[in-house]
């Protein structure tokens, strides 16, 4: 088969399209390398796609409304898997204009590309922030989004509706995947996984909201791109699915197997948690699993075991000294 991954440098999306080459299909990336993290690591992601030969790049911005019609009408995809997003709640919230054009006016663009392409079938990267602050747990697909709680999530939901008016006038199938809490490989060095384990790694102080009392449903990349790729090969229609791994966890106790991993006690400060911040996030994966066969299997302690190899094979090269920092 043949697939566009949008975001295909990044976290999930490179590890995403690499599944998908493993087993024989063809892959187009697209990404567009911004700078919102460096974009050197994301080379390097696609410098392990690039060993595939059914593997090509387009360096296109989300933005650019006749580059990405140009790589989705040219490439006779099978579907397209669009990953690419400006991320991070915290961030956006001083930057609602950034994340309106990327997130809301470039997933227009690509499904303005899919309609006149014929492309059949879209899977849209969301994300369990839609829920906002729900008193109802878990999190079921069908509870209201109306209250986001920062421009990201905002704009994932206007994602998501715009996929419904897209499916409703012109056929197309779209099923909106929201993640919960990704972490694994290739893990970007804004998220929370990250943060835990470059702070203790590096002796530095790191923020834990409300003292490490939240919990997040850390649900591991393999996990989830297995299902992305079940929603990939089963068109349904329009649908918005949860890809969490259904067991939250509590920060504080995350903390200590970082400190245990790690081989260092964690430098802490504990302020109250932001409005933009929800107490809990805690995914209900039974539709999932019911239409994909979604089955998350990799515990967060083995999970986390694979990301500090990656992190000590990837991240850290020398041997390290409290305070020093290499280039990554």
């Amino acid at each position: 088969m043949r697939f566009l991954v949008t975001g295909a440098a990044g976290f999930i999306g490179s590890n995403l399209a690499e599944a998908l080459l493993s087993r024989g299909d063809t892959v187009v990336g697209l990404d567009s390398f911004n700078d919102y993290y460096s974009p050197a690591r994301k080379r390097a992601n696609v410098a392990v796609l690039e060993t595939y030969p059914r593997f090509s790049l387009a360096e296109v911005d989300l933005r650019d409304e006749a580059g990405v019609a140009c790589v989705v009408g040219s490439g006779s995809f099978d579907a397209v898997a669009h990953l690419a997003a400006m991320a991070n709640v915290r961030y956006s919230i001083e930057r609602a204009p950034l994340y309106t054009d990327v997130n809301i006016r470039g997933t227009v663009n690509v499904l303005e590309a899919v309609r006149k392409a014929g492309v059949p079938h879209v899977v849209f990267a969301s994300t369990s922030s839609v829920y906002g602050n729900t008193e109802h747990l878990p999190f079921c697909e069908d509870d209201p989004l109306g209250k986001p709680l920062a421009p990201y999530p905002a704009s994932k939901i206007a994602g998501e509706l715009m996929g419904y008016t897209y499916h409703n006038l012109f056929g197309i199938t779209f099923t909106a995947v929201r993640f919960f809490s990704v972490y694994g490989e290739r893990g970007r060095p804004d998220m929370m996984p990250y943060i835990i384990t470059d702070s203790i790694v590096y002796g530095k102080s790191f923020k834990l909201y409300d003292a490490g009392e939240m919990y997040r449903d850390w649900t591991y990349v393999g996990d989830i791109v297995s299902g992305v790729i079940a929603a990939l090969e089963r068109p349904l229609g329009y649908e918005r699915l949860n890809l969490g791994r259904g067991q939250p966890v509590r920060m504080a106790d995350f903390v200590e197997l970082v400190e245990r991993l790690v081989g260092r006690p964690a430098m802490m400060e504990t302020p109250p948690a932001p409005a933009s911040e929800p107490k809990v996030t805690y995914a209900d994966v039974s539709r999932a699993t019911a239409l994909l066969g979604y089955q998350p299997s990799v515990t967060v302690e083995e999970g986390m075991q694979r990301f500090w190899r990656w992190y000590q094979e990837h991240v850290v090269s020398i041997p390290v000294a409290a305070g020093s920092r290499p280039e990554a």
